[in-house]
């Protein structure tokens, strides 16, 4: 009789091959882990302790609500033109940025009692540059009795600030316990001031959050220009500087 032949080497095969198998699929499958776990080490080193380079990253400037203030020295009961001045510029300021109602702040303590009856000519030159009912009295504490004390008028409204503080020192300059500070970089209370001073001295805060819109073309300007252009000739302005002779000036 014919004995058959058992195939027996694709079994063995099989069961070689899928241990091996195994095997590289999880080795596959451990490596984005080995390399994901490595990118976030690598990130949280370099960046946990860096300090911004620029001085706009450090010491931004933004646009805040806060009191706008001046303070006035009345003679008694009356103010005088310097005053009713100033009063003009608050009111002027406070049509621009103000909101809710301006607040007279009589002072408390020291000489404060001789102010208490300028506050009707304060209402009165506010009521001339258009500002009537909309005015509050209030009172604010003297820290110094020995000072003069000046009545303060206030209202809020917009206002450019730098939201952080100078003077602050996170990091020693001439630390010599380690290399951190030894780096070519900006120290960070660099710029702090420069950036208090621009926020003081904008005329408009809104301009630092957007350009304004452009005022209309002079027509005029542009016409000659367009006809200079036609004729061949240089369509630009020609400013003549005449300088004189300085051994002239004052005469023989």
């Amino acid at each position: 009789m014919r004995k058959t032949r058992k195939n027996t080497s694709m079994l063995d095969t099989g069961n070689s091959y899928a241990p091996a198998r195994l095997i590289r699929l999880a080795v596959l499958a451990l490596i984005p882990i080995g390399l994901t776990a490595c990118g976030k080490v690598d990130r949280l080193a370099t960046t946990a302790s860096v300090i911004p380079d620029t001085v706009e990253q450090r010491h931004p400037i933004v646009l805040a609500d806060a009191p706008h203030s001046i303070d006035l020295f009345p003679n008694g009961n009356k103010i005088d033109e310097g005053d009713r001045s100033r009063i003009h510029d608050f009111v002027t300021l406070y049509r621009e940025r103000g909101q809710g109602p301006i607040t007279i702040m009589l002072p408390q303590g020291g000489s404060a009692g001789r102010y208490e009856g300028s506050v009707n000519a304060i209402r009165g030159a506010l009521s001339r540059n258009g500002i009537g009912g909309h005015v509050r009295v209030g009172n604010y504490a003297v820290t110094d009795p020995n000072a003069a004390s000046a009545v303060r008028l206030s209202f809020i409204g917009l206002k450019a600030k730098v939201a952080t503080r100078c003077g602050e020192w996170p990091d020693d300059m001439a630390s010599a316990s380690s290399l951190h500070t030894w780096e070519n970089k900006q120290y960070w209370n660099y710029g702090c001031s420069y950036q208090n001073m621009l926020a003081a001295q904008v005329a408009n805060p809104r301009d630092l959050a957007s350009p304004r819109g452009e005022s209309p073309a002079d027509v005029k300007m542009r016409m000659r220009a367009i006809q200079k252009v036609r004729q061949g000739s240089d369509p630009g302005t020609n400013w003549k500087v005449q300088n004189s002779n300085i051994g002239s000036v004052g005469g023989n």
